[in-house]
Formats: structure tokens, sequence, C-alpha cells
């Protein structure tokens, strides 16, 4: 009875094959990126600005102190939220995605320049996304929209990158304190504006149907009770509030653009020095040490 070998196929690269990793200039996308941010940063400041100029129209609008005719083009302005308010929107979409194409390469860049395979790699490189990061790839994306996590692994996300792209030769560069203060900065400002944009609108929103279901009541009962002026008063103060928040929300994302716009920068340029840097020259005429050979005592 003869034994048969196992037959065990030699795997040969498919058209599915993963290739290795390589490094991805990212001055395109952090100029883009960096414009948007510029430009959303604008549009929030003037749309602040018209805020505050059209607070009067606001409160003739809660006291009724309006036409039919201007009660009416305020109550489609309101629910249209204005042609620069939708600007504001489409101008956020597109610097997400400008941004966050910048931080996964980013990140596919720093396992690169920490792995074997980079133009100089470190004393000791690691496989492609092992012990860089303490998040999987995948939360680069998805730690923006996850609820409750948004708080804190985005910050993580970044720190990870910019450790991970400091220059050899400059041990420690990514916590200095100079990157330390704009990273920190990015972040307080970057959810200090999202909590005030979501809360002001809330309250703009509740308030808005509100004010309109007491001015129905006191339409049906064709009389205006007290409790109707004091919540008169109360819209007053809300919008007045609304403004004061719009106004430190868009102080707070042109320090959030600033921060970013100037970590991008530093990133970029750490990486573009590494993945530059001629590779390390090897050894040469290296020869092991000859030792006496050994004989035995006679």
């Amino acid at each position: 009875m003869t034994m048969t070998q196992p037959y065990y196929p030699v795997p040969r690269p498919g058209p599915y094959a993963v290739l290795p990793p390589r490094y991805r200039p990212l001055r395109t996308f952090a100029l883009v990126a960096i414009v948007l941010m510029g430009l959303t940063a604008l549009i929030t400041v003037l749309q602040s600005v018209l805020m505050w100029r059209s607070y009067d129209e606001v409160k003739n609008f809660i006291f009724l102190n309006l036409t039919e005719e201007e009660f009416e083009n305020a109550t489609n302005a309101i629910v249209g939220s204005g042609w620069l308010i939708n600007v504001l929107a489409y101008l956020l979409f597109g610097t997400a995605i400008a941004y966050l194409l910048w931080l996964w390469y980013a990140r596919e860049n720093s396992d690169f320049l920490n792995s074997a395979l980079a133009p100089r790699p470190p004393a000791n490189p690691l496989p492609p996304g092992q012990g860089l990061h303490r998040r999987s790839a995948g939360w680069a994306i998805g730690a923006w929209f996850c609820p409750g996590v948004q708080f804190w692994y985005p910050l993580q996300l970044v720190q990870d990158i910019v450790i991970a792209s400091e220059p050899l030769e400059q041990p420690g560069a990514a916590r200095s304190q100079q990157i330390r203060a704009l990273l920190y900065s990015w972040w307080v400002a970057w959810v200090g504006y999202w909590v005030i944009i979501v809360a002001g609108l809330l309250a703009a929103t509740i308030g808005f149907f509100a004010f309109f279901v007491q001015v129905v009541e006191s339409a049906d009962n064709a009389s205006r009770t007290t409790q109707f002026y004091e919540f008169q008063d109360v819209m007053v103060r809300v919008a007045l509030w609304v403004d004061i928040g719009f106004s430190v929300a868009a102080l707070l994302l042109i320090v959030a653009t600033a921060s970013m716009s100037l970590l991008m920068l530093q990133v970029n340029q750490w990486q573009q020095q590494r993945a530059t840097a001629p590779p390390i020259a090897p050894v040469q005429d290296y020869r092991p040490p000859s030792f006496p050979s050994y004989r035995p005592l006679s």
C-alpha cells in the first residue's frame, strides 16, 4: 500500500491580491481640506453677522409687529433657513469628505513609515498597523459618527498619527508643547463648536414651534393672555442667546480651523521628510570573526 503525499497548491497572486503598503503624498488632500475649512469658517462668521443685523426683525416677528405679508415672508425665511445656511451645510459636507480622506491616508502613511519597507525604517520596525495606534483603521471614519465615542476617539486617532509621523532625528517632537497646544486647542474648539450649534438649533426649533402653537391658540381665543406676553419675552431672550451662541461658535470654528491646518501641514512635512530620506546604507565587506579550531587534548 503506497502513501500519497497531500497536495498543497502554491498560492499565486490573483486579481484581488493585497498590494504592499506604500507612501502616498498628502499635499493635495491637505490643501483642499484647509481651503474648505477656511471657507466654512468664513461663511460661519458672515452668518453670525447677518443674524445680529436681523435681530430687530426677529423681535418684531416675535411681538407680531409685522404686516401679514411681512409675517409670511419671515416665516418662509425661517423655515427655509436662508441660502447662507444651506451653503454652510454644503461646505461642512465637502470639508468632512476632504478631511477624512487626508486622515485615512495619513494613517496609512504612518503605518508604512514605521514598517521595514520604509526608505529609513525605525530601529525596531513594526508590521503595518501593529503597535502604532490605539484604534483600528476603521475608526478613522466611524469614530466621528458613532454616538458617545466621538468625544474622544477622534482625538486619539489624530494624536497617534502625529506621534507615528514624527521624524526619526527628532524623537519626542510630537509630544512638544507646541504640538500638544495645537492638538488640544483644535479638539476643545471643535467639540465646543458642535455642542453650541446643536444646542442652539434645538432651542431655536423647539421655540419656533412652541411660538406658533401660542400664536394659534391666542388667535382661536381672540385674545392674548398674560402668559402669551411672557412667552414672547422668553422667545426674545432665546433669540438673543442663539445669536450669542452662534457668534461664540464661529470664533471656536476659527480656532479649530487654524489649529488643525497647522497640524496637517506639520504632519505632511514630517511624513514627506521621512519618505524622501535616503535609505540606510548596508554595511559593506562584513566578515564574521574567526576563532581557532578546536583541538583535543592529547
